[in-house]
Formats: structure tokens, C-alpha cells, sequence
């Protein structure tokens, strides 16, 4: 394990639940300073003692300029250093499909799944640039590769997040800086209770529940979990990963083959 002064730096966006808390328990784990962003509060209880290692800020991304400020802080406390920036954050539609999304419900899930990670990765790939060394991990989706799995507001942001680390990935590809997109199927987290449910499209949903169903029947257990994701993410930006860039790893038990 690397000492206090030399071991690497994460930034993980979402890190109060689910993914964004498995990726920052798996950091922690591994030597990482983790600088941890979340619109709601962390329980420090959950990281394993690590206390010490790990910063954070309740912060809403999307407010003007916060992404800049993140990385301002994160520096701050761990001085001019990041290794990593995992764009976990992320909040569903409604299924609401091309004839009925909201703009206020686009507006919403655009800003918080594409428009902030780009924001943050915007804010740090000056530091890699000037280390000459980086992983970005950007959390995407079985929505990224599909039609059929999510509302159109949904399945927009994340094929343009996945688009964004494709073209992330060949701009820096000799400036030692990887760009890596994981793309969950069901997972058990809470991010269904970020779906607006004024905006819930029964008619749409219809037609996408028997994908959906493909992937973990009616009445089964989820069978990936946060730290199944959370793994991915840390192999991506590990020295194991060092010549894959680019890639969209599907964590779905097959799903995304269909």
C-alpha cells in the first residue's frame, strides 16, 4: 500500500449509496485518498475507518461552477494530484418516450447524467494532463447500447455519456490519460427514487418491461450488485487496465448481448 503522502487520488461522484459508495469503499481499500461528492449526506460509519482518507462535499453538480469547485477542494486536501474521476451520479427517467418526455424531466436527467460528468472531467483533465497520467471511469448503462430499456431522456444522456468517453478516450490516448465507460443492467440501488413518478409513462413502460424482464424476471432477486459495479470500475482504473481506453464494459450477466 502506497504511503499517506504518495498514494492516489479518486474523485467518486454519488458516494453516499449504492455504486458511488461501493466504488468509494473499494478505493479506500486499495490505498486511494477518495474525494467523495453527493447531493445527500454520507455516513462516515460505512467506510471501514477509513475516515482519514477520505474527503467530501454535499454539493448539488449541477449548480454553476460546483464541478469546478470540487476539484478546487479536492486539491485542496490531497494537494495537486488526481488519479481517478469515477461519474458515478446518475438519476433515472420516467420512461416517458419522444411523444410525451417533459422538458422539465429532460432538462433534469441531461444535466445530472451527461452534462456534469463532462463538467468534471472538463475540470480535471488539466491535472492529468500535467501529470501526464489519468483514469476516467464514467458510469453509463445498458441504456447507453439500447433503445428498449429506458425512457428516451435516459437513453439519451447515456448514449451521449458513452459518445463523450469514446471521443475522451482518442483525444488523450498519448497523454497517459484512459477514459472507460462501465454500463450496469439492474442493479440494487436507490435510483429509482429519483424518478419523477408525475412523469411516469405507463404506455412506454410496456413496451420495454418484457427487455427488462430478459434480464431479471418478474418476482426474481437482482443478481449484480454495487460492489460488482464498483469492482469493474476499480479494474478499469488500475494499472491492469493500463491499454484498454475507450471501452464500454457491460456488467449485466449478458444482457447487453441482446
Amino acid at each position: 500500500m502506497a504511503s499517506p503522502n504518495s498514494s492516489p487520488v479518486a474523485i467518486v461522484t454519488g458516494c453516499a449509496s449504492g455504486i458511488g459508495l461501493a466504488t468509494a469503499q473499494v478505493f479506500l481499500q486499495e490505498g486511494y485518498r477518495v474525494f467523495g461528492v453527493d447531493v445527500s449526506d454520507l455516513d462516515f460509519s460505512k467506510l471501514g475507518g477509513q475516515d482519514a482518507n477520505m474527503g467530501f462535499k454535499k454539493a448539488n453538480l449541477t449548480a454553476e461552477g460546483m464541478c469546478e469547485e470540487v476539484v478546487k477542494e479536492c486539491i485542496e486536501k490531497f494537494g495537486a494530484r488526481i488519479d481517478v474521476l469515477a461519474n458515478v451520479a446518475g438519476v433515472s427517467d420516467a420512461f416517458a418516450a419522444a411523444d410525451t418526455f417533459t422538458d422539465v424531466e429532460f432538462t433534469r436527467v441531461m444535466a445530472i447524467n451527461l452534462t456534469v460528468p463532462l463538467h468534471l472531467m472538463r475540470a480535471v483533465l488539466p491535472v492529468m494532463k500535467e501529470q501526464k497520467s489519468g483514469a476516467i471511469i464514467n458510469v453509463a448503462s445498458k441504456s447507453a447500447l439500447s433503445g428498449a430499456a429506458a425512457g428516451v431522456a435516459y437513453t439519451a444522456s447515456k448514449h451521449g455519456l458513452l459518445g463523450a468517453t469514446k471521443h475522451t478516450a482518442w483525444r488523450f490516448k498519448d497523454a497517459g490519460i484512459r477514459c472507460n465507460a462501465v454500463l450496469p443492467g439492474g442493479v440494487a440501488t436507490n435510483i429509482a427514487n429519483s424518478m419523477q413518478q408525475q412523469y411516469f409513462d405507463m404506455e412506454a413502460y410496456t413496451t420495454l418491461q418484457p427487455v427488462h424482464n430478459l434480464n431479471t424476471p418478474q418476482g426474481k432477486p437482482l443478481l449484480v450488485t454495487p460492489e460488482h459495479v464498483a469492482n469493474a470500475i476499480f479494474f478499469l482504473a488500475s494499472e491492469k487496465a493500463k491499454f484498454i481506453s475507450g471501452a464500454a464494459l457491460p456488467v449485466d450477466t449478458a444482457w447487453s448481448t441482446i
